[in-house]
């Protein structure tokens, strides 16, 4: 799979990711209901060449990790980041295999749940979830209205109900919703966010 995201990003400009936002403005608006403070440990899985660390560092966050499993995904965001880029932690992992060597105040995902689709990986993903955030979790993914498919790989498709029974042991909501995603090629895709408190 790291071969597979690698060769994505080295053949896709940004404008041809279908997950490209300028302005990330659902995610950043549940950080924001947050009012977590600056040096807050904040996690973004997935977050590839998205622009939402950009934004955490404009606004004095000063503990950001930025996971992904593309080796090229992360260096073209840390050469768009320029001399802000040593401010972040970078970590180059398939979030399956992912043990985290400390918690975390904030962890994002927007996109990259939906793609685990095996049992096993879900139920992994969790229990990782579960042990190592002790603040919140705000969780994107494509709707039960989103598209089976991105990047060519089939995906998971969620609703409120099919997230929150999945968090439910270790996390309270504290909304959810949904929202359509216009995509640089013009295409719509349906989403559901979901922002959670440990209990």
């Amino acid at each position: 799979m790291k071969e597979y995201w690698n060769n994505i990003y080295e053949t896709k400009t940004t404008d041809q990711e279908s997950w490209t936002q300028v302005v990330p403005k659902t995610s950043l608006r549940f950080i924001h209901s947050f009012h977590l403070p600056k040096d807050a440990k904040i996690i973004d899985i997935g977050g590839g060449d998205n622009k939402l660390v950009d934004f955490l560092i404009s606004e004095g966050y000063e503990n950001i990790t930025v996971l992904d499993i593309s080796f090229k995904a992360l260096q073209r965001t840390k050469e768009r980041l320029g001399d802000r880029a040593k401010n972040v932690k970078w970590i180059v992992s398939d979030i399956n295999h992912f043990v985290p060597d400390e918690t975390y105040d904030l962890w994002h995902d927007r996109a990259c749940f939906h793609f685990l689709t095996d049992e096993e990986q879900i139920k992994r993903y969790i229990e990782t979830v579960q042990k190592s955030v002790n603040g919140y979790l705000v969780l994107g993914t494509f709707s039960q209205n989103g598209p089976a498919k991105c990047s060519g790989l089939n995906v998971m498709r969620y609703d409120e109900t099919t997230l929150l029974n999945a968090f439910q042991n270790a996390f309270d909501k504290i909304r959810c919703i949904t929202e359509d995603h216009l995509t640089p090629a013009g295409k719509l895709q349906n989403f559901i966010f979901c922002g959670f408190k440990k209990k």
